[in-house]
C-alpha cells in the first residue's frame, strides 16, 4: 500500500499540474471562469435565439419597472425608453461588446508579440527600427487617436477593432521583446544555434512557447481594458452605432433616463464592472498557474488539501 501511495503523488507531478483542478480549487478564480463562459455563450448565442426580441418596439412597455414578471420573463430587468426588454438586449449587446475586445486583443496580440519577438532575437538595427515605431503610437494618447481616427472613418466595428488594435500594439511589442532578450541566452536556445535549426525554428518552437503564458495573461488583463475603452467611446456618440448595440451604447441611451429610469444605464453599466472584474480575477490566477517559477504555491495547495 506505501509503495502505491507514493507511486501516485510520483505520477501525477510527472504529468505535470492539472490546470482544471488548480482553477477549481481557487474559488474566485472558478467563479470568475464560470462568469466568463456564460457571457462567451451569450454573445455567440444570444442574436440567434433573441436577436428579434431585443429589437421589438412596444411603446406601451417604455421605461417598465424591473423585477417583475407581468409583461413576461423578458421585462424582469425591465423595459428601455422604447418598450424593449432590456435582459434580451444585454445578452444581445455582449455579441459586439465581447467581438470588439476579442477583435481587439487578437489583432494586437498577433502583431505586436510577431514584431516584439523579430525586435528580441534579430540585430540591433532592427530592433531599433522597430521600437521607434512602437514610440511614435505610443505618443499619442490612446483614445484621442480613437476619437480622430473613428470621426474621419465613421464608427464601425471593424473602423474601432481597427484603431483599437493599433493603440494596444506596442504594449505586447514591449513586453514580447524583453522577454526573448531574456530567453534567447539560455542554454537550450544556445543549442538549438549550436545545431543549425534555422531562426524562424528556434524562434516559433522555442522561444515563442516561453513567452505565450507571459502574453496570455497580459491578453487578458488588456480585454478588460478594451471593453472599458469600447464602452467609453460608445459613451462619447463615436463608438457602435445603432442598429448594432453594445453594453458602453446602452449606457449612454440611459443617461438621459437615469432619474427616472436608473436601471436603463445600471445593468449595463453593471455587466461591465462584472466582466472587467472576472477577467482581472482570472488573470491573476493565470500569472501563477502559468507560471513555473510561480506554480509551486497552487501545487503546494494541492499537497496541503491532501
Amino acid at each position: 500500500m506505501a509503495d502505491i501511495s507514493i507511486a501516485k503523488p510520483a505520477a501525477e507531478t510527472a504529468r505535470g499540474p492539472n490546470l482544471l483542478s488548480m482553477l477549481w480549487r481557487d474559488k474566485l478564480a472558478f467563479v470568475s471562469a464560470v462568469v466568463l463562459l456564460l457571457i462567451v455563450l451569450f454573445a455567440i448565442f444570444g442574436p440567434t435565439f433573441l436577436g428579434d426580441l431585443a429589437t421589438k418596439q412596444n411603446l406601451r412597455g417604455r421605461n417598465f419597472p424591473p423585477f417583475s414578471f407581468e409583461r413576461g420573463w423578458e421585462f424582469f430587468l425591465g423595459g428601455d425608453s422604447l418598450g424593449r426588454p432590456m435582459l434580451a438586449r444585454m445578452i444581445v449587446a455582449a455579441h459586439s461588446t465581447i467581438l470588439i475586445a476579442a477583435g481587439t486583443v487578437l489583432s494586437a496580440m498577433i502583431v505586436g508579440a510577431g514584431l516584439g519577438l523579430v525586435a528580441g532575437y534579430m540585430g540591433k538595427t532592427t530592433s531599433q527600427v522597430i521600437m521607434r515605431l512602437a514610440d511614435v503610437i505610443m505618443s499619442f494618447p490612446s483614445l484621442l487617436i480613437a476619437v480622430v481616427v473613428l470621426y474621419v472613418l465613421g464608427p464601425s466595428i471593424p473602423n474601432m477593432i481597427l484603431v483599437l488594435a493599433i493603440t494596444r500594439i506596442p504594449i505586447y511589442l514591449r513586453t514580447t521583446r524583453a522577454e526573448v532578450l531574456e530567453v534567447r541566452e539560455r542554454m537550450f536556445v544556445q543549442a538549438a544555434t549550436v545545431m543549425g535549426a534555422s531562426h524562424a525554428r528556434i524562434i516559433l518552437r522555442h522561444i515563442l512557447p516561453v513567452v505565450a503564458p507571459t502574453l496570455v495573461t497580459i491578453a487578458t488583463l488588456d480585454f478588460a481594458f478594451v471593453m472599458l475603452a469600447e464602452s467609453s467611446l460608445s459613451f462619447l456618440g463615436i463608438g457602435v452605432q445603432p442598429p448594432d448595440i453594445t453594453w458602453g451604447l446602452m449606457v449612454a441611451q440611459g443617461r438621459p433616463y437615469l432619474s427616472t429610469a436608473w436601471w436603463l444605464a445600471f445593468w449595463p453599466g453593471l455587466m461591465i464592472v462584472i466582466t472587467a472584474l472576472s477577467l482581472n480575477l482570472l488573470s491573476n490566477w493565470m500569472r501563477v498557474a502559468l507560471d513555473p517559477a510561480q506554480r509551486w504555491r497552487l501545487e503546494a495547495r494541492k499537497t496541503k488539501n491532501v
